[in-house]
């Protein structure tokens, strides 16, 4: 019997459930709150030359006040390709382009698009529930495998399933302390 192999599933479980978590907490920065921030608007997506590239790629992007994001292209042919990224988005504010840079400036939000955040945020927390459960039965399947071909006994794979369980429940907790700290954030006025 070798505890290696359900080190080495649990393991891997782990990495793949505080991944989960770092996309979920890169999805609630990406939602708007009464602040302006540069995650607001880095990943957005610009037709560049062909291909899509993240806004963080071609940009400087700062916020020179709360509720002001400055964006500086590297490439000023860049400038239209960006206006019209921003324009598409569903960040529901106009691009002032001044030829150099591209000022977006932030309406205070609205209590209907506050609880509307909310909701898309309860949908990005449930989302990365069903991530970890779904991480938790692949890793659950693994370790029956290895009960199967006889690698552990059924007692490993008790033992194996309460601390997967432990584990699961614990990046499920995570996700919920996340998402009331967003919810927080979007309610305050």
């Amino acid at each position: 019997m070798d505890e290696s192999y359900v080190d080495a599933v649990l393991e891997d479980g782990r990495e793949k459930m505080a991944k989960a978590i770092e996309h979920i907490q890169s999805e609630f920065s990406s939602l708007r709150t009464g602040r302006a921030a540069p995650a607001l608007v880095e990943k957005l997506r610009v037709e560049y030359y062909g291909s899509d590239v993240p806004l963080q790629q071609l940009a400087g992007i700062q916020a020179p006040e709360a509720k002001t994001l400055l964006i500086t292209p590297y490439d000023k042919g860049s400038l239209k390709a960006i206006e019209k990224a921003i324009q598409t988005s569903d960040l529901g504010v106009n691009p002032n382009n001044d030829g150099a840079s591209i000022r977006l400036s932030f309406p205070p939000l609205t209590e209907e698009r506050r609880k509307g955040l909310v909701k898309v945020a309860h949908a990005k927390a449930e989302e990365g529930r069903v991530a970890v459960r779904n991480l938790r039965r692949a890793a659950r399947k693994d370790l029956e495998a290895l009960e199967k071909d006889g690698e552990i006994s059924s007692d490993e794979l008790e033992r194996a399933e309460k601390e997967l369980e432990r584990v699961t429940q614990e990046r499920i907790a995570e996700i919920e302390r996340l998402l009331q700290h967003k919810e927080g954030e979007l309610l305050e006025v």
